[in-house]
């Protein structure tokens, strides 16, 4: 069995800490805050965050007109309903009472019929 060159535990140890002196160089090449760049794309992530907001806001208006538009068609088509049951209620309320003086015109008519061929 073939063993690597960096299998002792020195070589180890040396890897682990170049790599945590790597990882200490570049955090200490990040730029600072008060960084013109970095301030640059901490402007950029503020005018996407306020965007995202505005248009956040116009789809809630937009979403809160619609809801408003469909609640008021919705009341709009039950009045316009109430409005034609009763229509059709006082259509048909004036059919009958149509028909109730057409019956009676026609029993009158059959008494007083009656009542002729009763003097005769």
């Amino acid at each position: 069995m073939n063993q690597s060159k960096d299998n002792r535990f020195s070589d180890r140890l040396e890897t682990a800490a170049k790599a945590r002196e790597a990882m200490l160089a570049r955090y200490r090449a990040r730029p600072a805050a008060d960084d013109p760049a970095v301030r640059a794309r901490q402007a950029e992530r503020q005018a996407v965050i306020r965007a995202r907001e505005e248009r956040n806001k116009e789809r809630d208006a937009a979403r809160l007109a619609a809801e408003a538009r469909r609640v008021a068609e919705a009341k709009a088509q039950r009045e316009f309903e109430a409005a034609e049951a009763l229509r059709l209620a006082a259509e048909k309320a004036e059919r009958q009472a149509a028909l109730v003086a057409e019956q009676k015109e026609a029993r009158d008519a059959r008494f007083a019929a009656r009542k002729a061929r009763a003097r005769r």
